[in-house]
């Protein structure tokens, strides 16, 4: 039942999304349905919240007068973190909207009032700019304010018309609802939205690694995008009954501010309490708002061979100084690496997606590479993926696996899974079973053939820590052996043939009186 309702919700979603926004690009209307949908998320679990606390006095929320409504609030900010007015409720807008009355300026007034409940909040910093994104006076809804009111008015009524609620379970519902919306604007707009968006099952290994040894009980992303790599270690710990993720502590940072305020909804909706996860708006190589923390699980899935600034300030830098040199400014991949081992405590995992070119690139690379290995010892496990499964690139890719106390501290595990996969028309797939062979043999540490190797330190030393998985895992496959004698044999029987092809050819142009073409310049 429940998955059938998830299911029917997010087809009605996606359909909504593809009939009202006309015009507009996917990856602008993505912006007002999300925010709507997350206004709401708000506004009925708020109404519900307070109707359960009116029980006893027999009356609903839109019933109470303004010294109840007073009284609601202190408690509605304090355990929900926000609070929303009786009259500025989704379902009051939508019965407007839908009577054609012009709403707009309301809405416009109703997002800003959510925002200021929490300014005195702890949850304030949770809150603060949350629906910046939703102009609703740009022309890209429409040319004049009657056409961007119907649009909105649209927008809310389709809404207001799905039943997003099934009880005891309505965080889950909506919240994947809302994951799967964005991956579908991710999908649909290419590189640009993808850079806010993991793979779903990418997400899942990353998830599955750092939660196999359980007790986590905090979990960082430096490139958070969205939000929803954090969340999927928080249900893959859900789901293998090692803890719940009410347990959990999230924070990430994310440097676009429009993804920024994705990812703070994104949480919400899952349910996670304002005071459960920080999410800051920064460059994190540039302002990582985190120093002073570490983590159990640390995940990311960084931009690929970004630029930064490799100033060489950042020498005396905690992150990068005992390495003796910077990633190159135009390839911060081994910044983000440095950066997230610094933020992962004794005992945690880290798991992170890079480009192939970081095993085995020389430089600057090449030293620091070395020195993470040779010298800290923290690889665990270089995990090659399959080409074109990220939106908007076919480059190769992989995961590295890093542990600051290793189990098996003598060798590396290399896997390569490059060749298992679901071949799409535009992109790739990774199966269930592709994941599960991937974790299953990360799990078990040994040499398969043409898939997994175990890697001694000497034998990665002997290559001069070149990383590159061919040349310890060898999936090359030998084409069956060529008999030259039946070839000889073949080759003498089609000689026969063609001779006396020719010579009827012959006899035939002979009785014609004609030269045969074949004997041109032979006589």
């Amino acid at each position: 039942m429940v998955q059938q309702h998830q299911q029917e919700l997010k087809k009605q979603l996606w359909n909504i999304a593809n009939t009202l926004r006309g015009n507009m690009s996917a990856d602008d209307f993505r912006d007002y349905i999300l925010g709507l949908i997350f206004y709401k998320y708000l506004s009925d679990k708020l109404n519900r919240y307070c109707d359960n606390l009116l029980v006893e006095d027999g009356i609903t929320f839109v019933e109470s007068d303004d010294e109840l409504i007073n009284e609601l609030r202190d408690e509605c900010v304090e355990n929900l973190g926000y609070f929303i007015a009786p009259k500025q409720l989704f379902s009051s807008l939508a019965k407007r909207g839908d009577k054609k009355e012009f709403i707009i300026q309301d809405l416009e007034r109703v997002l800003v009032d959510i925002e200021h409940s929490a300014t005195s909040a702890d949850s304030a910093d949770d809150f603060n700019g949350l629906f910046e994104d939703l102009d609703l006076n740009s022309s890209k809804l429409g040319k004049n304010p009657d056409a961007r009111n119907a649009k909105i008015a649209q927008v809310l009524t389709h809404l207001e018309n799905i039943d997003f609620h099934l009880e005891n379970t309505e965080i889950d519902i909506l919240g994947d609802a809302y994951e799967y919306l964005i991956g579908q604007f991710a999908s649909g707009a290419g590189k640009k939205a993808g850079e806010f968006y993991t793979p779903q099952q990418v997400s899942k290994i990353l998830a599955k690694l750092v939660s196999l040894a359980g007790d986590v009980k905090s979990v960082y992303d430096p490139t958070c995008g969205s939000g929803s790599l954090l969340l999927r270690v928080a249900r893959e710990l859900e789901s293998s009954g090692k803890q719940g993720s009410h347990q959990l502590e999230f924070c990430g940072q994310e440097q676009n501010p429009s993804t920024y305020n994705l990812a703070r909804m994104n949480m919400l909706m899952h349910g996670v309490r304002y005071d459960k996860f920080d999410i800051k708006n920064d460059d994190t190589l540039e302002h990582p708002m985190h120093m002073d923390k570490r983590f159990d699980a640390v995940v990311a899935n960084p931009p690929f061979s970004a630029n930064w600034s490799a100033n060489d300030l950042h020498l005396n830098d905690d992150r990068f100084s005992d390495y003796g040199k910077l990633a190159p400014k135009t390839k911060a991949d081994f910044a983000f690496v440095l950066h997230m081992i610094h933020q992962l405590n004794e005992t945690g995992t880290l798991a992170v997606v890079v480009p192939h070119g970081i095993l085995f690139r020389g430089a600057a690379e090449g030293h620091i590479r070395t020195h993470l290995i040779k010298n800290k010892n923290y690889l665990d496990a270089v995990i090659g993926l399959p080409a074109g499964i990220f939106f908007g690139t076919s480059i190769p890719t992989c995961i590295l696996v890093f542990k600051k106390n290793r189990i098996n501290d003598d060798n590396v595990l290399f896997i390569d899974a490059s060749n298992h996969f679901e071949k799409g028309k535009a992109q790739n797939h990774l199966r269930d079973s592709d994941v599960d062979h991937i974790i299953k043999a990360y799990s078990k540490r040994e040499s398969v053939e043409k898939f997994a190797h175990v890697a001694e330190l000497s034998e990665i030393s002997d290559n001069d820590y070149n990383l590159n998985i061919p040349r310890y895992v060898d999936t090359f496959e030998e084409e069956d052996a060529v008999d030259l004698d039946a070839v000889a044999t073949d080759l003498s029987d089609i000689e026969t043939k063609m001779s006396t092809v020719d010579a009827d050819i012959a006899e035939f142009c002979k009785q014609l009186n004609i030269k045969a073409p074949f004997l041109a310049g032979k006589e």
